[in-house]
């Protein structure tokens, strides 16, 4: 049975976040890298940013988490990804893969199965990225999803069953499965899409969260401190430009009265 997790417990995990101060090794898109950091720093973690496939093994292991995101896909940064992955599994560290922009290329989808394979703790990606990595038909341009959430869950579900990994589908709901029910997550604004890197912060900030609870409460947790934090923020713009920064505020501000305005998670639901 699909249990779900309370907006207290949620709480809680975040309290430990910045209790705990974990450190988070991201190898990531150069567009999200200062998005990422901010991020993690006002959510209470560290951020580290190294691809260097000659040092990625010894981050890893200091580490208390790692995220890998595929947006700045390269052969260098394939090769790091890779030898990331394997290191992390040979020493028990979680890791978060964001498959940026799978199905948009064949070598960015065979770098993002390759990927998969490797025991990913929490998956996260849009509704095409997950039906592409599912091995499903998808709609979606570049990077941007056309598919909804909804859509999704069914490859999300197979995925999880397939590799192993939570996985958790974003939109305008988002939807956590290790298999079983997905469970919908209502938070967040629609301004969110439109700016650059917020998405792949937001696999940062999950990679942050595995590190002090299990990779399904993680992935929950996440999604609605940082979907807390964009409808907050949000409110606060009267466009996009400055959304980043505004997140990063109300990160840093996040209490239990944002959290609970903000967030809803519901029970698990047909897939």
């Amino acid at each position: 049975m699909t249990v779900s997790v309370s907006l207290p417990e949620v709480w809680s995990a975040l309290e430990d976040v910045r209790a705990r101060r974990p450190l988070v090794h991201n190898i990531t898109s150069y567009v999200a890298m200062t998005v990422s950091a901010n991020a993690l720093l006002a959510l209470g973690a560290l951020p580290a940013m190294a691809h260097a496939t000659e040092e990625v093994e010894d981050f890893v292991a200091t580490a208390d988490a790692l995220v890998i995101n595929i947006g700045t896909l390269s052969s260098d940064l394939s090769a790091a990804m890779r030898k990331a992955a394997k290191h992390a599994g040979e020493v028990g560290k979680p890791w978060v893969l964001d498959p940026v922009g799978c199905g948009a290329s064949a070598y960015r989808t065979h770098a993002a199965v390759a990927l998969a394979a490797l025991a990913p703790d929490v998956i996260r990606g849009n509704a095409s990225e997950i039906l592409s990595l599912a091995g499903e038909a998808s709609a979606g341009k570049g990077v941007e999803s056309i598919s909804r959430a909804e859509e999704a869950t069914g490859a999300a579900m197979a995925l999880a069953k397939r590799t192993g990994a939570v996985v958790a589908v974003t939109g305008a709901v988002d939807y956590v499965t290790g298999g079983g029910a997905p469970i919908p997550v209502r938070t967040g604004h629609a301004l969110m899409p439109l700016s650059t890197a917020i998405g792949c912060a937001l696999s940062a900030v999950i990679a942050a969260f595995t590190a002090v609870r299990p990779p399904r409460e993680a992935a929950l947790a996440a999604l609605a401190v940082f979907g807390a934090a964009g409808s907050a923020a949000a409110g606060r713009c009267r466009g996009p430009g400055h959304l980043p920064a505004e997140i990063c505020d109300a990160l840093y501000l996040m209490s239990p009265d944002t959290l609970g305005q903000h967030a809803r998670i519901g029970a698990p639901v047909a897939g």
